[in-house]
């Protein structure tokens, strides 16, 4: 019988130092959430949480004039913002780990988009994607987890993917970032657990990462801020970008996602088993009937397209189903904020903690090149 375990690590105490339009779309019904963990299920989850007593700063809160736009501007204004931050993605330079991107991000988002706004950073935990999985073999079959990756390319000693894990951690730690990963779950499920609580309790939530499931988790109080490689900065993604970008609701988005598939995640759309069935026609009918839901309800009791489509919706509306239930974000994570995740956090060693970070990678990154040299030497 597994026990639930909770592991407190607290990080060395260190001194350191955009308002949406109003979706003018009508609320649509989506399909009902994913089944809730039962009791047992949740007693046997296991909850890894480092975090510490985090300084606050002289009360100010950062939001520059470009952060407010459209309606509904001292509404928005007045709430405070909580950052996201999904870490795993930010470790690659392309393809390839790497902890020096990590860096330059963290260095970046604080520098140009959280400022002295709380922050929490979140990691996807082991045997996270085993569920999706099971439902679905191919969904993210070719990610790999970075820790992993790192051991394969990188091996020149023992514990070397304890220590890149720890890197990580001390600098989050020591920029007084709490840092939470759940046993079971990946980190976007935690993120869309902890926006909703954020959002009960009055903030605003910013979700930084270059996920693109983040975006049905868009609304007038949740925002994205993506990382744009070519430019080599931060970019905030609001409910005013997504409506121009998609035209749509972003429950509406996810269910064409549902329909079409999702080549990135590993999702097969409908046209894999109805190659007549397309994106166009896919968007056509959603238009109409606002959500995979309702769309499949109203097929299932009258004609609402062409042959092709009909016989599709009735006869493949298990396959949509199990399709929405891998794309849509768990909101049910056994995962509780704590209050003191969002204080302001203090900014003054920043620069001195980031500088020491890429320091300690340079010279990590000299001895690994001298123990391959002395091993090809020696071989």
């Amino acid at each position: 019988m597994m026990i639930n375990t909770i592991e407190v690590a607290v990080p060395i105490h260190v001194n350191i130092k955009p308002c949406l339009p109003i979706s003018p779309f009508k609320s649509i019904s989506i399909i009902k959430p994913r089944k809730r963990m039962t009791k047992t299920e949740a007693v046997e989850a296991k909850t890894t949480v480092i975090s510490g007593s985090f300084d606050r700063t002289v009360g100010r809160q950062l939001m520059g004039k470009a952060d407010f736009c459209g309606n509904g501007l001292e509404k928005t204004k007045s709430k405070k913002r909580v950052f996201f931050l999904d870490v795993n993605p930010l470790c690659y330079e392309g393809s390839r780990p790497s902890l020096q991107s990590f860096g330059r991000w963290l260095s970046l988002f604080f520098d140009q988009v959280s400022h002295a706004d709380p922050v929490i950073a979140v990691f996807d935990g082991e045997g996270g994607t085993e569920h999706r999985r099971q439902l679905l073999p191919s969904y993210k079959a070719h990610r790999r987890n970075f820790l992993r990756q790192l051991t394969a390319s990188q091996r020149f000693s023992r514990g070397r993917v304890g220590r890149s894990h720890q890197f990580i951690l001390d600098v989050l730690g020591k920029c007084n970032v709490p840092v939470v990963k759940i046993e079971g779950h990946e980190a976007d499920d935690v993120i869309a657990t902890l926006v909703g609580q954020v959002l009960q309790r009055g903030y605003r939530a910013v979700v930084a990462s270059p996920d693109k499931d983040f975006k049905q988790l868009i609304s007038e109080d949740v925002q994205l801020v993506m990382p744009l490689q070519d430019l080599d900065r931060w970019s905030f993604y609001t409910l005013k970008h997504y409506i121009a970008q998609y035209n749509c609701d972003p429950h509406s988005e996810l269910s064409l996602r549902c329909i079409v598939g999702d080549d990135v995640d590993g999702v097969p759309g409908i046209q894999h088993v109805v190659p007549g069935f397309g994106r166009k026609t896919a968007l056509k009918l959603l238009k109409k009937h606002g959500s995979l839901e309702n769309l499949l309800n109203a097929a299932a009791v009258r004609t609402v397209g062409r042959d092709y489509a009909q016989e599709a919706l009735t006869k493949h509306a298990d396959y949509l189903r199990r399709n929405y239930e891998v794309l849509a974000l768990r909101r049910d994570v056994v995962v509780h904020l704590k209050d003191e995740w969002l204080v302001e956090r203090n900014t003054h060693n920043d620069s001195n903690i980031l500088s020491n970070f890429f320091g300690s990678l340079e010279e990590t990154g000299k001895k690994v090149t001298y123990q391959n040299r002395l091993h090809s030497s020696n071989g």
